[in-house]
C-alpha cells in the first residue's frame, strides 16, 4: 500500500515543529522527510536526523542534479526536500510528513497532486514574537526578519486544504492527528489494506 503525503506549513514560531514532533510520537506508520539546508545547525541539532546540513556548493550541485522536490531561500539559506527519498518512503507504504515553506508546499503538489496541504497559524501576531524569542535560537534582528515575513507567510493559507489555529497545544495536536486519522480511511486507502476483508464480504464468503 502505498503512503500518503502532507505538506504542513506555517511561519516560523508558529510551532509546527513541537506539533510534528508530537504527533509523530503517536501515530503509528509516519514519518516526517529531513530536508537539507546549508544553515549552521542550532544547539542540539543532529546532522541527518533534524536536517542533512551541507555547504552551498553541494547544494548547487544536487540542484543541478535535479535531486530535490523544491528547494528554497530563506533568510539566505538554502532548503531542500530530496525527491529519491521521499518516494522510496511513500513506495514503503509509510505517511510521510514534509515540514516546508508555503512556497515549497506549491512546488510539491504540483508532482504530488494527491498530496494533502495543512497550514498552521498562530493565535496573533504577539504570541508569534513571544513563542520566537522564547526559544532563544535566533539574534533579535533574525526574529524581526521573521516577523515581518510573516504575514506574507501566513496570507498563503488559502492555498491549502486544512488550517489549524495554534492556540491551545493540545487542541491543535487533537486537529491535526485527526486529518491523519481520517485520510487513512479513505476509499483508497481502506480499498488497499482490506482488499481481501471487502472482497469476501461483496463475494458473501466466510473469512477463512
Amino acid at each position: 500500500m502505498t503512503g500518503s503525503l502532507f505538506i504542513i506549513t506555517a511561519a516560523s514560531g508558529t510551532g509546527k515543529t513541537s506539533l510534528v514532533k508530537q504527533l509523530l510520537a503517536t501515530t503509528n506508520d509516519l514519518t516526517v522527510s529531513v530536508s537539507h539546508t546549508t544553515r549552521a545547525p542550532r544547539p542540539g541539532e543532529i546532522d541527518g536526523q533534524h536536517y542533512h546540513f551541507t555547504d552551498v556548493d553541494n547544494f548547487v550541485s544536487a540542484i543541478g542534479d535535479n535531486q530535490f522536490l523544491e528547494h528554497a531561500e530563506v533568510f539566505g539559506n538554502y532548503y531542500g526536500t530530496s525527491e529519491q527519498s521521499v518516494r522510496a518512503q511513500l513506495e514503503a507504504g509509510v505517511d510521510v510528513i514534509l515540514e516546508i515553506d508555503w512556497q515549497g508546499a506549491l512546488q510539491v503538489k504540483k508532482i504530488f497532486t494527491e498530496a494533502t496541504m495543512i497550514f498552521i497559524l498562530p493565535p496573533s501576531i504577539a504570541t508569534l514574537r513571544q513563542r520566537l524569542s522564547a526559544r532563544a535560537q535566533d539574534t533579535l534582528e533574525v526574529i524581526e526578519q521573521r516577523l515581518a515575513g510573516a504575514v506574507t507567510e501566513m496570507a498563503q493559507y488559502v492555498h491549502f486544504d486544512y488550517v489549524i489555529i495554534n492556540d491551545n497545544f493540545e487542541v491543535a495536536l487533537t486537529e491535526l492527528k485527526a486529518i491523519i486519522v481520517a485520510d487513512r480511511q479513505t476509499l483508497t486507502r481502506q480499498q488497499q489494506r482490506y482488499h481481501r476483508t471487502i472482497t469476501n464480504l461483496l463475494s458473501n464468503k466466510a473469512e477463512e
